[in-house]
């Protein structure tokens, strides 16, 4: 033990001596996250970002399990364990690897840890390399998704409990958890900011079904018709930045700055992935499998702002979403039709980094194809930040509604990231 001391003494000096705080929202004080400089200049550098949301969610219906015993209504929820680290040699190269779990509960654990549902697995590992000031390209597993806002968005800063989850329009369809595997492209022009990509279509899906003669499609193009004719994706989102600039350095997009920047953005975006769907046009004894191009588009508009100088702020957002992913398709929140989703929070006044209050209010509504009823959602909650979003409570009442399936919960999440 003796001989491993001086070592361990050795490397935590040399952390004390490298480390340099990361700017993060909402209390400038803190900062998140552990930046080693490896050059004077502080152009060669690793940062290291971790964080933990826990869940506690009680559901106001009785439920019962699959062998018809009665569910309990309060359960507790890992929701997510992460590590994030990024570092550049110079301005002109980054790596980022990201990694982590999600939803770790009774129905994941396992008694060993070995299960798949007990598993770290990557949300993200890529290059990048710029060319001039504002443009770069790169490419492995990464976040540069199209589409809108929120299927970029990140998970330390969200005003909401959680996000939309029919914002993530293709998580687990065609990507490993809202990541593809491609190359992409971002930048800026001015106060245009633009993100495109060229991406792997994923050979597993989560739907699981098989096309059915006559029947709605099935999102299962590269497996059923292959990768020449199904396995290739196509995405973008362009925002234009009437106030301050949103750094584009990493993918990851604010859900609110507590009052730190005055952002008011109105973007665009789409997703494209051609004979992504499969149809069945023939009969039970001679099928006859076609491709039905997926293709998602959107608008949205993203505002946030301090109202005074004593810590008051006030933060909106809205989405408009039109997803064709086939005829007739509807897979859980997935389905061809339309989706809007708005919330809107105002942080009370109070030091920064002294707790601060955000009631917030958030609406779904969705259309489906499919079927006549429509999905109609309704939150309300409230944040309480300790130390901005490093630190906070999120209380959260939810209802949401589709034709005779009702729901009502409340969650509490706790949230530590560093």
């Amino acid at each position: 033990m003796k001989s491993l001391r001086k070592p361990a003494l050795l490397l935590c000096g040399l952390l004390l001596l490298v480390y340099h705080p990361i700017k993060a929202q909402g209390f400038p004080n803190y900062d998140g996250g552990f930046k080693f400089q490896l050059s004077d200049d502080g152009s060669k550098y690793l940062r290291i970002v971790s964080w933990v949301q826990g869940q506690a969610l009680y559901n106001f219906d009785d439920t019962l399990d699959s062998n018809g015993n009665e569910n309990s209504q309060l359960d507790f929820n890992l929701r997510r364990a992460r590590i994030l680290i990024y570092s550049q040699l110079n301005r002109d190269f980054l790596i980022v690897t990201h990694f982590g779990l999600n939803n770790l509960n009774s129905n994941t654990l396992s008694p060993l840890g070995t299960g798949e549902g007990s598993q770290l697995f990557f949300h993200g590992a890529w290059v990048e390399y710029s060319y001039g000031k504002n443009h770069a390209l790169g490419g492995g597993l990464h976040y540069f998704n199209g589409i809108s806002r929120l299927n970029s968005q990140s998970t330390l800063n969200m005003m909401t409990l959680d996000n939309h989850r029919q914002a993530w329009a293709t998580l687990g369809l065609s990507d490993q958890f809202g990541r593809h595997v491609g190359i992409f492209a971002k930048g800026r022009f001015n106060k245009l900011q633009y993100r495109v990509s060229v991406n792997e279509a994923s050979l597993s899906t989560l739907d699981v079904r098989t096309p059915q003669p006559g029947g709605e499609a099935v999102y299962g193009g590269r497996e059923l018709l292959g990768s020449k004719e199904a396995g290739k994706t196509i995405a973008g989102y362009f925002d234009y930045q009437f106030l301050d600039e949103e750094s584009n350095l990493l993918p990851y997009k604010v859900g609110t700055y507590l009052g730190e920047k005055r952002i008011f953005n109105i973007g665009a975006g789409f997703f494209y992935h051609p004979s992504g769907s499969v149809i069945d046009n023939g009969t039970t004894l001679q099928p006859e499998l076609a491709g039905e191009d997926v293709f998602i588009y959107a608008v949205d508009a993203f505002y946030d702002t301090p109202l005074s100088d004593k810590g008051n702020a006030f933060s909106a957002y809205a989405l408009f979403q039109v997803a064709d992913y086939g005829r007739d398709y509807l897979l859980g929140p997935y389905g061809t039709g339309s989706f809007f989703c708005a919330h809107t929070g105002y942080v009370f006044k109070g030091e920064i980094t002294r707790r601060r209050y955000q009631p917030y209010l958030s609406y779904e509504w969705q259309s489906y194809d499919a079927v006549d009823d429509n999905r109609n959602s309704i939150g309300i909650g409230i944040n309480a930040y300790r130390s901005g979003h490093h630190s906070k409570f999120t209380l959260e009442y939810k209802n949401d509604v589709f034709g005779s399936t009702k729901s009502n919960y409340i969650i509490l999440q706790a949230m530590i990231y560093l």
